[in-house]
């Protein structure tokens, strides 16, 4: 059984994830309302409930969206748009997806001229890239790494969630290992119990994507919510 403060801190490095394409105002106000109270490290939205995140979260929390999501096969210049209009109504950090087509065909060249459009896009805010490692061969994966250590990103992230397959240690541990220090690792998809987040985190990953863990957080919430702020208008 793990102790509070091992908790306390798996949120304290958890994107609070809530990507539902059904997600309305106050879901996201209430996405928001739990990330602040319990100390996540973002909140993770749809790009065009951004405004309205912004709005409600009052720079209490990071927002976080997301650009060439789920499928990643969009243009770059579509996703740079996407990146620059998130940015531009109040977004923090940026997850995109990249083209895994071009991973397939050998492109790494035109990979990396994306993840560098994007990244030029955000301004100096924080970009993570999913690579969808269940889609890719561990050659793929280990060219990724070297794509996104020379691209300019600030994280390499595991997965989508959407594509069939999340997190496993195995891939953490190979991303850990060869990606360039200064590319921080996010472990998402499938991250539902503390015990798994906790394992991630062990092995090298600084960030965790989840819907699941603030849910229960809440559930054993005592010491956990503060005064900051107002709850969701329908709370």
């Amino acid at each position: 059984m793990l102790f509070y403060i091992d908790i306390k801190d798996i949120i304290s490095k958890t994107d609070h994830t809530i990507l539902s394409p059904t997600a309305s105002k106050t879901d996201i106000e209430k996405a928001c309302y739990d990330a602040i109270h319990l100390g996540a490290a973002s909140v993770c939205i749809p790009p065009n409930r951004v405004a309205e995140a912004v709005e409600y979260a009052a720079g209490r929390i990071p927002i976080c969206t997301v650009a060439g999501f789920p499928l990643g096969y969009s243009e770059p210049g579509a996703k740079a748009y996407e990146a620059r209009h998130a940015i531009d109504a109040g977004a923090d950090e940026i997850d995109m997806v990249i083209n895994t087509g071009l991973v397939k065909d050998g492109r790494f060249g035109d990979v990396l001229e994306e993840i560098k459009l994007v990244k030029e896009a955000c301004r100096g805010r924080v970009l993570k890239v999913i690579i969808e490692c269940c889609l890719l061969t561990t050659d793929e994966k280990l060219r990724m790494c070297e794509i996104v250590s020379l691209s300019g990103a600030d994280f390499i992230k595991t997965s989508t969630g959407f594509s069939g397959g999340g997190a496993t240690r195995e891939d953490v541990i190979l991303l850990a290992r060869n990606c360039a220090p200064h590319v921080k690792i996010k472990a998402a998809g499938g991250i539902r119990t503390f015990e798994d987040a906790a394992d991630f985190i062990r092995l090298g990953a600084s960030r965790i994507g989840s819907s699941a863990l603030l849910r229960l957080a809440a559930e054993n919430k005592d010491g956990y919510f503060n005064s900051a702020g107002n709850e969701p208008s329908s709370y």
